[in-house]
């Protein structure tokens, strides 16, 4: 019994063809610009995404605005915590508080607010710091608020709070400025 040879092996030089590759990339949509105008080189990039498209082109003066926010935050809460007089005192000029605890308990929510304020400073993510700039802004206008309503309803004004409301109107804009700067998108070149 004769055994028939097999033919032999036609390697296909798929690779080498051009209209062959260009019809394989058009299949798998790749090559092509997306809806962002973004031109992926191969599927994987495709979908796991481009690196350079998620980083946060940060705005002039951010880091720095978050280290000044940690450490006022961290500042007032030590101060707080450990001095509740002294920190009633320099606000309102008035008599002794007859009950520390409030003060306290404002001092341990700052505390719990500015480790936020720690960790936020070392992230790079754009979600993480613009919550944290939206929770600065909020912080502050409310402060500003309440010590407002306390003013007015004392009919006092003392230097220190009139100093405070307009440290406060101040850090509420610098908050809300980043805030806005950090969500902007990026301009296409």
């Amino acid at each position: 019994m004769a055994t028939k040879q097999p033919p032999p092996l036609m390697k296909k030089h798929s690779q080498t063809d051009l209209v062959s590759r260009l019809k394989t990339r058009k299949i798998l949509g790749v090559g092509g610009e997306d809806d962002d105008g973004e031109v992926h080189r191969s599927k994987i990039s495709q979908v796991l995404g481009n690196e350079i498209k998620f980083a946060v082109r940060e705005p002039l003066g951010l880091r720095v605005w978050q280290l000044v926010s940690a450490v006022m935050f961290s500042g007032v809460a030590i101060m707080a915590l450990a001095f509740p007089d002294q920190l009633y005192d320099a606000v309102f000029d008035e008599e002794p508080v007859s009950s520390k605890t409030p003060i306290r308990l404002y001092g341990g929510a700052l505390l719990s607010i500015s480790l936020i304020m720690w960790n936020a400073l070392y992230t790079a993510e754009k979600v993480v710091i613009r919550w944290t700039l939206l929770t600065e802004a909020c912080y502050f206008a409310v402060q500003f608020l309440v010590t407002t309503v306390s003013l007015v309803e004392s009919s006092r004004i003392a230097t220190g709070a009139v100093l405070l409301l307009v440290s406060r109107a101040l850090f509420i804009l610098i908050s809300i400025y980043y805030y806005y700067q950090v969500g902007r998108r990026p301009k296409k070149v």
